[in-house]
């Protein structure tokens, strides 16, 4: 009788099991047909076949992490095993080179990951609360900036003191780390770096790469492990505000209902910045248009320039978006930016010690000087520092998502964005100096 009672439960638990609000063993029927299309040579290369292979994907490894022992506890659960997983079947040819092509063409190259930042910006920062807005990025911008440069500075030392050199370790770990990503970071920064010592930037690229991608690797773990301090009280942790609301009066937002036609309109709003984003880079092409994106939402709602219904419009588009695609952005992540055979050519342990140096550094900095600028230390980790060593806007997606601090992602961006810029400025000065 008691193991007619436990089959039952087994056999419930398999149909009463969901994946994204699907039935799980409808999920594998899905999954199956997926990869027969794949099989037969049969999925679209135009945006169809990317955005099945990223969507199917993503929702089931995202759902596998948050069940396996460890991986969900410690090591930044679904968020992190979707990159990894993801990352694994692309490098080890699991996946289709033809399917890998497509994908990343579509990841990178059409947009998708742009579209993905714009809606979460734009509906993150329009959904603030207009005061937290105001005085939190008062406090933080100064709490990003010296972290950066006490990150920096650190990474020099140790780079002395275990015989890699100064200058080497903060030109090739320290910069790629904090120049905000790839696309952002790490491909100007070659450019730079190629002119002064007059080689080919894609000769130069193969050595900041591996710092950018380990460094986001122990970032998105830091930062999942790093939320789980202080998580009974206050003192640290901020269970996703940066503030107290004691130091900003009444922060509490309405809530907003949803609304199918308001989130069109909501889709028009985010489309609007990115594209005032892409005007604010032509005319300055050194400041990334996501850091534009950024600086007209704030003007926008620092300023009521936006009716309500507007606002409200963005953050229920956010909303839709972080829901139904993160999991599929963080596959994206993986197939797309996360060369495994990359991140195992680079690892001694002196490039190992090092990553973790950038990483240590400026988060424990972030979250001591957030404190003492009236933010909450855990917070201040994740966004000025664990942020700040990740791969730029699709990083600070994977941060925040293993942290489960996604609406913070406007905080991230503008430390990212500011503090790479400054990096990219910087790093024409230390290459000349230092090589």
């Amino acid at each position: 009788m008691k193991n007619d009672v436990k089959t039952t439960k087994r056999s419930g638990w398999f149909w009463e099991t969901k994946i994204s609000g699907i039935s799980l063993p409808l999920y594998l029927v899905i999954v199956a047909i997926l990869i027969v299309v794949i099989a037969l040579g049969k999925l679209p290369t135009s945006m169809m076949g990317p955005i099945a292979v990223l969507v199917i994907l993503g929702n089931l490894f995202h759902y596998m992490g948050t069940k396996i022992p460890i991986v969900k506890d410690y090591l930044g659960g679904g968020s992190v095993f979707a990159i990894f997983a993801s990352a694994a079947i692309a490098t080890f040819g699991i996946l289709p080179k033809e399917v890998v092509d497509s994908t990343k063409t579509f990841v990178s190259d059409m947009g998708f990951l742009d579209f993905y930042i714009a809606a979460l910006i734009a509906g993150a920062i329009l959904g603030m609360n207009r005061d937290l807005l105001i005085k939190a990025s008062v406090r933080f911008i100064p709490v990003a900036l010296i972290s950066m440069v006490a990150s920096f500075l650190a990474v020099g030392l140790v780079g002395m003191l275990i015989g890699n050199g100064f200058g080497n370790s903060v030109l090739y770990v320290s910069l790629p780390a904090m120049a905000g990503g790839v696309g952002a970071g790490a491909v100007p920064l070659s450019s730079i770096y190629g002119s002064f010592l007059h080689t080919d930037a894609a000769d130069v690229i193969s050595r900041l790469i591996p710092a950018t991608a380990m460094t986001n690797v122990l970032a998105i773990i830091g930062a999942a492990l790093t939320a789980r301090i202080g998580q009974s009280g206050n003192k640290l942790n901020g269970h996703g505000e940066m503030m107290a609301k004691g130091d900003l009066g009444d922060t509490k937002s309405e809530p907003v209902k949803p609304n199918i036609q308001q989130m069109g309109v909501g889709l028009m709003v985010a489309l609007a910045f990115f594209m005032l984003g892409q005007i604010g880079n032509y005319f300055i092409p050194k400041i990334h248009a996501y850091a534009f994106i950024i600086i007209f939402v704030v003007i926008c709602k620092v300023g009521n320039l936006l009716p309500k219904y507007y606002e409200d419009a963005a953050t229920m588009f956010n909303q839709l978006i972080v829901k139904n695609l993160t999991a599929a952005v963080l596959a994206g992540i993986g197939i797309a930016l996360l060369n495994l055979n990359v991140l195992a050519d680079a690892f001694t342990w002196q490039f190992v010690v090092l990553c973790l140096t950038s990483v240590i550094t400026i988060s424990v900095v972030a979250g001591f000087v957030g404190k003492l600028f009236g933010l909450y230390p855990v917070e201040a980790a994740i966004t000025a520092g664990f942020c700040n060593n990740s791969m730029g806007g699709t990083g600070n997606v994977a941060v925040l998502s293993a942290a489960d601090r996604m609406n913070l992602i406007a905080f991230a961006q503008m430390g990212n964005r500011l503090g790479g810029a400054l990096v990219l400025i910087l790093s024409g000065f230390l290459i000349q100096l230092f090589s």
